[in-house]
């Protein structure tokens, strides 16, 4: 492949193929069907053409419309099985791999970066990326002082192609709409847009990673590699072997589904609170399953034999305080069953517009399906429930619909939303049985009342 292509009308084209293909494919469908061929027949084999000129595009691209591929390939749990399949193959190419950036373009951002003696800075140095991504790619290689490391290098023109993408992507929204049913593609394309420069900036991504890496250094369930170096379009980190999670949701027992599972809930809930940093983009090639070194102590829940490894703090969210309290407590309220409490939150937090009434008891009964999985002590994750939550939700003559249109999402919840959703999307990958009411209990402010604020609620009861 040549170089990443920079030139806005050479991407736009090649987005611009996109709809054009599925238009052109739909029309190809019926003439097979006038030929003779079952409907269910020629479904699944447009269906595979779809997906694989989805990812031949995105691949190739890189930059937002990869990016754009990554953020949807964990809601392919969303996807009606008959045709889940052939994207599930497809997007999942995207969680670990792309077409490779040429070796000379490497070299040249290294030499540009580190000096044109930067092969001194190496014992050795693996040509051949072990990974790429939507703004870079990662090569495997030992650094000076004999440490085994990741070296991230940007792609040249990344910044570019990423907003040149993304603006092209937002255009055609409602036509990659029904990809995800019950999903609103607009919101999700320009929050993206919104973290473009933060992504961009490796100096915040080692910022974050180390935050994380000296949090959870001595942490028996999760390890963040340490950063070795950072400069402008060149990131070095820490080696971590390990399964990759997209592996371990194709391939992987009963056993790693299930402590993958939990080591992601826990990580996602317990991150913002060690950190006051939340990793806001958990697809499943950011993630590793690693043995655990036989020396080390028991995990924090008494199991061993699994820990779960975390890469790229590209993209996170600045929570000083955690996650908001706000949440915890609608959540307990809603488990509780207290409707009127619940909406007078949401109205306060605007997720309900002033403009806007709603029946409380109404709005009870579209969240408690959403949030059944803090319901039990454990709850098994699976793309059937995820289906049943999306066709709810998608379906313009259910009511869930209908009360859905009619809330709003703040933007200082956008990022929170989405991560939560990805990661209950990655949950339904790997078909794992959590105990997420544990890792709330723990980490997740106000789903726990505290013993002044249950003295208050109750002498509030009394006062009514």
């Amino acid at each position: 492949m040549s170089d990443l292509p920079r030139k806005a009308v050479t991407r736009t084209a090649k987005l611009a193929a996109l709809p054009l293909g599925f238009a052109g494919r739909a029309t190809w469908g019926l003439g097979k069907r006038i030929g003779g061929k079952s409907a269910e027949l020629v479904g699944r084999e447009l269906q595979q053409r779809t997906a694989e000129q989805l990812f031949k595009v995105l691949g190739e691209l890189k930059g937002g419309a990869m990016k754009f591929g990554q953020a949807m390939s964990v809601f392919e749990s969303a996807l009606p099985e008959e045709v889940a399949g052939p994207y599930r193959a497809a997007l999942t190419k995207l969680q670990e791999a792309a077409p490779p950036m040429p070796t000379r373009t490497v070299h040249s951002v290294l030499a540009e970066r580190l000096g044109e003696d930067w092969h001194d800075l190496f014992l050795e140095f693996e040509d051949k990326p072990a990974a790429a991504a939507s703004i870079g790619q990662v090569h495997r290689a030992v650094w000076h002082d004999g440490r085994e490391v990741a070296v991230k290098v940007q792609y040249p023109g990344a910044g570019e192609a990423l907003l040149s993408d993304l603006n092209q992507l937002s255009r055609f929204a409602r036509l990659l709409g029904p990809l995800i049913p019950g999903m609103d593609i607009k919101p999700l394309i320009a929050e993206l847009r919104d973290r473009v420069s933060e992504e961009l900036d490796y100096a915040l991504e080692a910022q974050a990673q180390r935050a994380h890496a000296e949090e959870f250094a001595d942490d028996p369930d999760v390890l963040v590699p340490a950063v070795v170096h950072q400069c402008e379009q060149v990131l070095v980190t820490e080696w971590i072997d390990g399964i990759p999670l997209s592996e371990v949701i194709t391939d992987g027992t009963q056993e790693q589904r299930d402590r993958a599972g939990q080591l992601l809930a826990r990580f996602l809930f317990s991150g913002p609170s060690r950190t006051g940093l939340l990793h806001a983009d958990p697809h499943p090639g950011n993630f590793r399953l690693l043995p655990d070194d036989p020396e080390d102590a028991e995990s924090s829940d008494g199991k061993s034999g699994w820990r779960l490894g975390v890469l790229d703090f590209g993209t996170v969210d600045r929570l000083p305080g955690g996650l908001p309290a706000t949440i915890g407590d609608s959540l307990r309220m809603t488990l509780d069953g207290d409707a009127e409490a619940v909406y007078d939150l949401l109205r306060e937090e605007g997720f309900v517009k002033e403009s806007i009434e709603l029946d409380p008891d109404a709005v009870l009964d579209y969240l408690l399906p959403i949030i059944e999985p803090a319901q039990a002590n454990e709850f098994t994750f699976t793309r059937g429930w995820m289906r049943s939550q999306a066709a709810r939700i998608a379906d313009p003559r259910s009511p869930a619909h209908q009360l859905g249109k009619q809330l709003n999402l703040p933007p200082a919840y956008l990022l929170i939303h989405r991560v939560t959703l990805s990661t209950i999307g990655v949950l339904c990958q790997l078909g794992a049985t959590v105990r997420l009411r544990d890792e709330l209990e723990e980490w997740l402010p106000g789903f726990v009342l505290d013993d002044d604020q249950t003295l208050t609620e109750e002498d509030s009861a009394a006062g009514a």
